[in-house]
Parts: C-alpha cells; structure tokens; sequence
C-alpha cells in the first residue's frame, strides 16, 4: 500500500509531462501523468489532478512559468520532469539547469510536497544522432540524482534500465515515448510511491525482435529525417518552439476520473435484468 495518500496531485514540465505521444482518443494526449492519476485515483478512490506541462519547453521557463501556478494550487504531490529541450539547446550549462532544478524541488520539498521525477534514458539506441548530445544527457542525470539526493525528492532512475532505450517505446518521432513508454512510465511512478497493483514488470525488456536489413533502416532514416528532424531543425534555427503560443492542458485541480469507489458502489447497487 502507499506510505500516504496524496489528495492534490500537479505535474508540471515539458512535452513528456503534457503527454506526447500517448495520444488520448479525443485529439489530445493522455501521458504518464493522467496515467499516474488514473492510478491514484483509482487506489485512494479520490484525486484532483492539474496538469501545466507545455511542450518546448526548457527547465527555466518551468521554473519562471509554472512554479508559482503550481504553489498556488497547493499540492501535496508534485512530478518534475524537463532537460530534453535544455540537452538538445545550442547552449548546454549544466550547473544552471542543476540550480534551477534545486530552486523547483525545494519550493516543493520545504513546504513538505513530495516531489516525484525520473532521469533521461540515452536515445542513441533510438536516434542515432542522439549521440551528440549522449554527454549531455549523462551530465543532466547525474545532477538530477545529485538534486533528489539533496531535496529528498523521491527519484526513478529510468536511465538505468537498458528497456527505457528500446526503439519499441518511442514514438515515430524518437522524442517522446509511445503509449507503451508512457505506461511503463506511469508504473514506474506508481511502483515507487507504493500503489497497489503498481505493474513491477514496468523495467522487463521487451522480446528479442528480428534485425533490420540495411535498406529497411536506411528508408526509415530517410523518413525520420524528412518528417521530424529537419521541421525541428527549422524551428531550432529561427528560435522558435513547438510550444509557442500554447497553454497547459489542465490548469485547474479537478478529478480526472469519476470516484471509482462510488462508481462501483453504484454499479453494485443497480437492479439486474
């Protein structure tokens, strides 16, 4: 069973936290948050669940963006997830991008919010241009680590387990994790907050698949490339992000799902043909 049941849960990052590329059947995105939150709610029975992730956006702009929005619903649980767009940033300062992940975990932690995260998988696997930025990313994790170690915030360290880098989680754009990435995410999560019925097979590698010729990589390469990378290229060099002129999905507390206690109570209740 969880060690506390949490009556407030907020998410705030980037485009992970929003939910790409988990999408929702509704012309949105569910993620891993809204998973979590379907979990919670379902284990406790009640939840009121906001969400200020946007995606592009860089750990800064969260802390300047999303901070104080997030306090002011006064939350007693709290995901913090970013780095990927600061890794993949022309400029790279590690120590600030650390500091400024110090500065969000304690606004939490020293109001006695728990703080729950994960570290960055390596997309080499994945993209293999990822390898330029393969140093960075291991910078980023180890200040994350270093981060919770000081802040007490509870940490999930993705990275080091080889099934976070399976071409298999990640969606067509090699970003952000498909709907299955997303949900071994959210157990994940569930597992280290102590829900019940947390999936502990969340970090089981996947089976053994067949290899790739040399022309079906090339082609996929070729589309990737087409389709993903040279869009983002270009809004890289004009300085513009995918998430200009966006706003969070959920920004006010509510319950995500209808009380499944109740629910069920009713349903028991109902007269049968």
């Amino acid at each position: 069973m969880s060690k506390r049941i949490y009556h407030r849960y907020v998410a705030i990052g980037d485009s992970s936290t929003e939910g790409l590329d988990d999408p929702d059947g509704q012309g949105g995105y569910r993620g891993w948050a809204n998973r979590l939150a379907e979990h919670l709610a379902t284990a406790q029975g009640h939840l009121l669940y906001a969400n200020l992730g946007v995606r592009g956006k860089r750990t800064r702009e969260i802390l300047e963006h999303q901070l104080e929005p997030a306090l002011a619903l006064k939350p007693d649980l709290v995901t913090v997830f970013s780095g990927t767009n600061d890794v993949v940033a022309r400029r790279f300062d590690v120590q600030e991008v650390s500091a400024d992940l110090e500065t969000l975990h304690r606004a939490f932690t020293g109001r006695g919010v728990t703080v729950l995260t994960f570290t960055l998988p390596d997309l080499t696997p994945v993209m293999p241009l990822a390898r330029w930025v393969r140093a960075r990313v291991f910078a980023l994790n180890d200040s994350i680590r270093a981060v919770c170690a000081s802040s007490g915030a509870v940490l999930v360290d993705v990275a080091r387990h080889p099934v976070a880098s399976d071409p298999r989680l990640w969606s067509d754009d090699r970003l952000h994790a498909n709907s299955t990435g997303h949900a071994r995410i959210a157990a994940a999560l569930a597992q280290a907050l102590g829900l019940p019925g947390a999936d502990p097979d969340w970090a089981a590698p996947l089976p053994a698949r067949a290899p790739t010729s040399l022309t079906g990589w090339l082609s996929a390469e070729l589309a990737w490339c087409r389709r993903h990378f040279l869009p983002w290229m270009g809004r890289h060099l004009v300085g513009r992000s995918s998430g200009d002129g966006l706003s969070a999905k959920r920004p006010v507390l509510a319950p995500l799902l209808e009380d499944p206690r109740r629910a069920r109570q009713e349903s028991n209740l109902r007269p049968t043909a």
